[in-house]
């Protein structure tokens, strides 16, 4: 019987950088309230949103995650040729097939790359998180390139209600590699598959093909019952993953949820009972909610603007389309 040789795991995984990209478009509340027949005050109130960042008509997903990727890359100490692995989570990219993992490696110069594509959408960067943390551990990968990348501009109805008004563009990238010691907890993640279309498409690309009357798909969502679910059942994941790291909320210095709406966010800061202490990520207020870029960028601006440090203990978590959910308890680099 043949016995073969298993790879040799490493001790941990650790986060060397965030790099950043938004839409270079600047949209107001008054900009879109007029087709949703609201106001800049209901949407501040509801939200938290003043602005959000959008990109313009001759940028795609893909060049947004470039930027965000070279500009983590550059952080990382690291080239382009080191990375092994690229994985983004999109659920904006402009083709089903091939995924815009393998278009981003070649973009980079990034040759024979494991590459592909996560659909988690809001959840898709701390996905994307666990799942590189694994690759590394297990010596499957070295250094692993995550983006998280939308452009939602491109799925909305400028007269939704639902959602439309709460999107932006962005896309986040991270490098991770080896560490000594571990700086990336365990993953605790999941979904709620009865509430699959709480988030969804006004109807399916199949449907668009056999009655083109319904006009190309965009997003909606049941507001109300995402806000419950989240109010109720996030705080509850972010206690299981400081359980499963060995902490408390004592021990926390950052704390970064989905940037899906301000009042969800400061709902689960009370309910978690954070120390007054703790930096929370508040991205969303100018830039908007940019779905599967919300976390990785609502860090890169703590950290760029110097309210986060190297070394600090930081929540993330995100959730949203599925319902999915991921949360994980980082190292910050």
């Amino acid at each position: 019987m043949v016995t073969l040789r298993p790879s040799k795991p490493v001790a941990g995984s650790q986060i060397l950088s965030y790099g950043a990209a938004r839409g270079e478009l600047v949209v107001t509340n008054d900009d879109i309230a007029g087709p949703i027949d609201s106001s800049d005050e209901w949407i501040r109130r509801r939200t938290g949103i003043v602005t959000r960042k959008r990109a313009g008509d001759g940028v795609h997903v893909i060049d947004l995650a470039e930027k965000a990727s070279r500009d983590a890359i550059e952080k990382s100490g690291l080239n382009a040729s080191d990375i092994d692995t690229v994985i983004v989570s999109t659920i904006s990219f402009e083709y089903q097939t091939p995924s815009a993992a393998t278009l981003l490696a070649a973009r980079l110069g990034i040759e024979d790359a494991v590459a592909y594509d996560i659909s988690a959408a809001c959840a898709g960067f701390c996905y994307a998180v666990g799942q590189a943390d694994a690759l590394v551990r297990s010596s499957a990968a070295k250094n692993v390139l995550i983006v998280g990348a939308e452009k939602l501009s491109d799925l909305i109805s400028p007269t939704d209600r639902s959602i439309s008004f709460l999107l932006g563009d962005g896309a986040g990238a991270a490098i991770i590699s080896a560490s000594d010691e571990p700086k990336i907890g365990p993953t605790i993640w999941g979904s709620d598959g009865e509430h699959w279309d709480t988030i969804r498409m006004t109807h399916s690309l199949l449907d668009y093909r056999d009655k083109p009357e319904l006009g190309f798909p965009t997003l909606e969502q049941d507001g109300r019952t995402v806000f419950r679910w989240a109010v109720w059942h996030t705080a509850e994941i972010v206690r299981k993953a400081l359980d499963e790291a060995g902490l408390t909320v004592e021990d926390i210095d950052v704390f970064v949820p989905h940037q899906a709406n301000m009042r969800i966010i400061d709902e689960l800061a009370k309910q978690l009972k954070l120390p007054e202490s703790v930096v929370i990520g508040r991205d969303i207020a100018d830039t908007g909610n940019t779905s599967a870029a919300s976390v990785p960028l609502a860090v890169h601006r703590l950290l760029d603007e110097g309210h986060a440090k190297s070394g600090d203990v930081c929540v993330q978590i995100g959730f949203g389309a599925g319902l999915a959910y991921a949360c994980q308890i980082v190292v910050l680099p």
